[in-house]
């Protein structure tokens, strides 16, 4: 029935999907997520060092990511934090880190709900003012690394397999410079070494502060990104042996600066070649296309993902690549500030289409900013929803737009038949708290095969959710590379469930803002009880095929050895 709505043309036809939408909405839903922050032993909290001065970074911070640092199979998290700022910051200081409470934070995983927090032992304290964090095994031996972006230089962590750490920035030469926001390890010539694309935001230091803002009662203000010019992004090629080297301007990268926050991969034209997209504030959207020789060529515009539906740039600031309708084909979904509407583009093979309007995205997100995000299905029916950590950029924005909020809950949107229906009232009280959502990261940290979640919070403590879960069924894909990189990240992925239906997906760590997720593949099954094939296509090259796996466990892919 709702595919043959889904057909008919005009508003009539519009509004009996709108109602079958929202009956099946209202039908299926049945899990929430549970606000389990206090019971889990987090005590972080971030601090953005807010200033009068109000520099841009204050605003900006935090990534937070869900990875398992000691093998134990059980997700831990890490924070990124800020750092002590000078009111006003003197020329050429640098943000304070030393005091405990500006350390970024990692907490282990005890597996009863409750987190240790082992940032000390692990050497994971941080320098410089934080920003966002990735996350994967860039040397191939086994253990999950870290790199964490900055105001300033970066940090590469080396994970020594003991549960400590090491900066080896210097001998792996990937610092970078100036103000880095996202980051993504990806195997851009699938070599079967990660290498590491990083976003970088605006020129700025804290020396290029200027006044933004009015008189009273609004005061100063955080300045609007038109004000500073745009840089170029980063790309350090893996040369092995625990060394980069940075091929920004061998590849092409460098010839397309940008604003860039949020970024996520997938292979948008399904050539074999993964590609890199950006969420870029306030300037065109960026997608970086693989051409095979190690070069790439910007084509958000050629694509259309370049701006929205009016040809006008938003603040686009999370980001996430993947097939939320299951045609084969990655979407990317882009989010931004209050008035502009967050960007849902649909992959038509050859271009992309803005189609926030009638999924139902226009109105869900019209009056609302968000930054973390992610396509999950936090339901396991088997279809992509959409969920959003929100908040504005401007503490003081009531002031000049009444109807706009600094602090905001968080937004669930279900997919029905490829609408997004906002079922966010229904689904937890956190969906009524107010939250100045920055990162958020994904993944089930209780291994009951339905996604939680982790807010990091601007200047505030962060919001662990539970997922509750209900009947319908699961598979979690966790591979594992052999000639490909050792986390198979790249690697695409197809199942096919005992009732015909098909679901796609791709092997990251990236997305959402300034953040890392489980690099494990969630995939809901409804009511099936079998996967009947599951078909990995490995960056090597090689394909992979298991058939007749069961629901409710988690499958370790191991690509075969040639």
């Amino acid at each position: 029935m709702t595919d043959l709505l889904l057909n008919k043309k005009g508003p009539a036809g519009l509004a009996l999907v709108a109602l079958v939408a929202l009956a099946a909405a209202s039908a299926d839903h049945s899990n929430r997520f549970d606000d389990v922050t206090g019971r889990t032993g987090i005590h972080f909290v971030n601090q953005a060092s807010h200033t009068s001065h109000k520099y841009l970074p204050e605003t900006m911070v935090g990534g937070v990511a869900l990875f398992d640092y000691d093998n134990d199979g059980l997700l831990d998290i890490f924070f990124v934090n800020g750092a002590a700022l000078a009111d006003p910051v003197p020329a050429g200081a640098h943000p304070d880190k030393s005091a405990p409470k500006y350390w970024n934070r990692l907490y282990r995983n005890n597996g009863d709900g409750s987190f240790t927090d082992v940032t000390e032992q692990a050497g994971l304290q941080g320098d410089g003012f934080g920003m966002g964090v990735a996350v994967a095994d860039f040397d191939n031996d086994g253990y999950e690394d870290l790199y964490v972006t900055n105001v300033g230089k970066n940090i590469l962590y080396h994970n020594n397999g003991d549960g400590t750490f090491t900066d080896v920035t210097a001998a792996a030469g990937v610092g970078g410079s100036g103000w880095s926001a996202g980051a993504v390890f990806v195997d851009y010539d699938r070599d079967g070494l990660l290498d590491l694309f990083v976003s970088r935001y605006l020129t700025w230091d804290f020396s290029k502060d200027v006044f933004c803002g009015v008189a009273k009662p609004g005061g100063r203000g955080y300045c609007h990104p038109d004000l500073f010019p745009p840089i170029t992004h980063l790309l350090f090629h893996n040369e092995g042996h625990g060394h980069f080297r940075d091929v920004s301007d061998d590849s092409g990268v460098s010839k397309f600066p940008g604003k860039g926050l949020g970024v996520a991969i997938n292979d948008y034209d399904r050539d074999g070649w993964p590609d890199i997209a950006v969420a870029n504030d306030s300037v065109p959207e960026q997608l970086f296309h693989n051409l095979h020789n190690g070069k790439f060529e910007e084509v958000g515009l050629t694509a259309g993902i370049a701006y929205d539906e009016n040809g006008a740039a938003f603040s686009g600031m999370g980001i996430d690549f993947a097939d939320y309708d299951n045609d084969g084909w990655p979407d990317i979904v882009i989010d931004s500030l209050a008035k502009q509407k967050y960007a849902l583009f649909h992959n038509h093979e050859d271009h992309f289409e803005y189609v926030s309007g009638p999924a139902g995205l226009s109105a869900a997100s019209v009056n609302h900013s968000a930054w973390g995000m992610k396509f999950i299905d936090y339901d396991n029916d088997g279809a992509k929803d959409l969920f959003f950590g929100q908040g504005h950029v401007m503490d003081n924005i009531e002031t000049t737009q009444p109807d706009v909020r600094y602090l905001e809950a968080p937004m669930l949107l279900r997919n029905v038949a490829n609408q997004f229906v906002d079922v966010s009232k229904q689904s937890g009280e956190v969906f009524q708290k107010a939250l100045a959502a920055r990162g958020v990261a994904f993944g089930d940290f209780n291994n009951d095969g339905f996604v939680d979640i982790v807010i990091n919070c601007n200047d505030r403590p962060p919001v662990i959710l539970e997922n509750t879960g209900n009947r319908n069924h699961w598979l979690i894909v966790n591979t594992v590379g052999t000639k490909s990189n050792r986390d198979g990240i790249g690697a695409q992925l197809r199942i096919v469930t005992d009732d015909g239906k098909h679901q796609f997906a791709v092997v990251t760590t990236a997305s959402s803002y300034l953040s890392a997720s489980d690099k494990r593949v969630y995939f809901g099954l409804g009511k099936a009880l079998i996967v009947k094939e599951l078909e990995v296509d490995w960056p090597s090259g090689l394909v992979d095929r298991y058939h007749n796996l069961k629901a409710d466990e988690i499958f370790v892919a191991r690509e075969r050895i040639p």
